[in-house]
Order: C-alpha cells, then sequence, then structure tokens
C-alpha cells in the first residue's frame, strides 16, 4: 500500500517532522523509482516536486554551455535536493542534472504545498534553511579544493571525496568518468592516476580503483 510505504520512509528518514507534517507528506507525496543511470533533473526541465530521497543515491551536475559537465555532490537517503526546492517554489526551471547512480526511491512533493510547508510547518522550514546551508557549504568546499589548485590536486581531493561520500575504498570509476567530472581529458586523468599509483595512494585494479590515503 503506496501511504503504509510512504510512512515508513518518512518516520525513519525524517523523525524531527511534527505528526501533522508527516501526515501531510503521507497524504501528498508521490513514491517514484529510478533505475541507475535514470536523469531525475535535467537542464531547462520545469520543475513540479521538490526531491527527497530515500533510497539510492544520486549525483548532481552542472552543464555548461558547451555541453561540458561539472560534478557537484550526491544526494543520499535523507537529503532533500536544495535546488529543486528553489526551483519549485520560484517555478523556474532546473539548471542542473540530477543522476540516479544505482537504484533509487525518491519523494516528490508537489510544488503546491510548499507554501503551505514553509508557512505553517517550523520542521520543515528549518529543514529546508539547514538543506539550503549545508549544500552552499559544500559547494564552498568543493570549489576551494578544485577551482583554486592543481590538476594532481584536484584529482586527490575528487578521490578523496568520492571514497568518503560512497563510503568505500573500492572506486568503480571509469577514467572517462573522472574526466568528466573534472572537466579535463581523459589521457591527463590516466597519467595522473598512474602517479599515485607510484605513490602508493591507489591501486588501479581493472574494473575499479582502490582508494589507499
Amino acid at each position: 500500500m503506496k501511504d503504509t510505504t510512504v510512512a515508513v520512509y518518512i518516520d525513519r528518514l525524517f523523525p524531527q517532522f511534527e505528526p501533522a507534517l508527516k501526515a501531510i507528506l503521507i497524504e501528498n507525496a508521490l513514491l517514484k523509482d529510478f533505475q541507475g543511470g535514470d536523469m531525475l533533473m535535467q537542464t531547462g526541465q520545469n520543475m513540479r516536486s521538490t526531491v527527497l530521497i530515500v533510497e539510492g543515491m544520486v549525483k548532481l551536475y552542472r552543464e555548461g554551455d558547451d555541453g561540458q559537465e561539472f560534478f557537484m555532490y550526491y544526494l543520499q537517503p535523507g537529503n532533500a535536493c536544495a535546488l529543486s526546492m528553489i526551483c519549485a517554489t520560484r517555478q523556474e526551471t532546473s539548471e542542473v542534472m540530477a543522476k540516479a547512480i544505482e537504484q533509487t526511491k525518491v519523494l516528490m512533493i508537489p510544488i503546491a504545498l510548499m507554501d503551505k510547508l514553509m508557512r505553517d510547518y517550523k520542521t520543515w522550514y528549518y529543514f529546508v534553511m539547514e538543506t539550503y546551508r549545508m549544500r552552499f557549504e559544500e559547494l564552498l568546499f568543493v570549489i576551494d579544493n578544485i577551482a583554486f589548485k592543481a590538476m594532481d590536486e584536484r584529482l586527490a581531493f575528487y578521490l578523496k571525496k568520492q571514497s568518503e561520500d560512497l563510503n568505500t575504498k573500492n572506486l568503480q570509476l571509469t577514467h572517462s568518468e573522472i574526466a568528466v567530472d573534472l572537466n579535463t581529458s581523459r589521457e591527463v586523468v590516466s597519467r595522473l592516476l598512474k602517479k599515485m599509483e607510484q605513490a602508493g595512494g591507489i591501486v588501479m585494479h581493472r574494473n575499479y580503483i582502490e582508494y589507499r590515503l
């Protein structure tokens, strides 16, 4: 039963929400499934819902005018997409892409509810503000560690953050995927990974990179 499933997710992942807020979310939220590789949002898409992640993992990108992509951050269970909140509230189109990297379930909250939730439920208001704060700080951290550093330092930071975000030392990333995320060439990534391996920071296996730092 849909409502029962939604209620379980809300109780487990958002225990701070007051009972009345939980009730309105259970009544109105749509539980949606995505497979790995499916797009949740694309640049220019009209946002009709705010997205709450309840299972799986979502990767957010910023797309440049030339079609190049820049990795921003991951969303995990219990996280909300701050950008979907902004776009939904202001009825604007998305300026990012969001892709499921594994089987993922999300709760879609209709934009028609946003004003009411912000006005009537303090726990939702605080949740939205904390989501904005966390993502802003994370973007500043990424900028500090990527935009102003040499490519070898950027790669080292990228691998460290991937390991922390995904909670694993075995990173199933191809050289091409890393190159896209760092907006560089595959050849540069391969060369720098080889140097990192020689220094003992990683071990390159056939299908994954073992992070050792």
